[in-house]
């Protein structure tokens, strides 16, 4: 059997952190993985930013309501899942994700949880599981699937080289250039192409 993994942010949906940087006018708050490897050294960085500026939950909460997928999102992850199964793994929070779930036609989702003060304020998070996408990869492979990942990041490059085949879907030249091994993709018809090619290959 075949299943395929994907990143959500910057894949199939925008970046949260730098919608809500463009909202709030807070331009510390643009940086993603793409920027910092180090996934707990960028959350705690946003979190001392959000409690200095006094910013809660209901505020990143109030900007993602009006966030949509990519175009092309929905109909892209639609083919996919009429002829394989797809999880999606993201390093983003239960209390980010729901309403672009819901956009996405309610897939799978693998993510984190948002530790929240009864003040509304972010105190923390708790991880699925440190690398918790590659552990996802190794574990699925563990019981007999072909795992088909993708992503755009550096906390992506992981789980993709523990597939059995990886790719990059819109990464930022420093990635793509630093990974001329994995095959890049721009757009998502050439994406899905390549994708279900693979899968009939595996």
């Amino acid at each position: 059997m075949h299943v395929v993994c994907l990143d959500v942010e910057g894949v199939l949906t925008p970046e949260i952190w730098i919608a809500f940087s463009e909202a709030t006018g807070i331009e510390e708050l643009r940086l993603t993985t793409r920027d910092i490897p180090d996934y707990d050294a960028l959350m705690k960085r946003r979190l001392s930013i959000l409690a200095e500026h006094g910013l809660k939950l209901t505020d990143i909460q109030r900007v993602i309501g009006g966030i949509d997928p990519l175009p092309g999102a929905r109909e892209f992850l639609d083919a996919l899942r009429s002829v394989t199964q797809v999880i999606l793994l993201s390093d983003t929070f239960t209390q980010f994700a729901s309403p672009l779930m819901e956009k996405l036609g309610r897939p799978t989702l693998f993510c984190n949880t948002l530790v929240v003060a009864e003040d509304g304020s972010i105190a923390g998070y708790t991880l699925r599981q440190k690398n918790g996408k590659y552990h996802a990869v190794v574990a699925l492979k563990s019981i007999g699937f072909h795992v088909v990942a993708a992503g755009d990041s550096f906390n992506d490059l992981d789980m993709i080289k523990a597939a059995d085949r990886g790719f990059l879907f819109n990464p930022p030249p420093a990635i793509e250039a630093g990974n001329p091994g994995i095959p890049c993709f721009r757009t998502y018809d050439d994406f899905r192409v390549a994708i279900l090619n693979t899968i009939r290959e595996l």
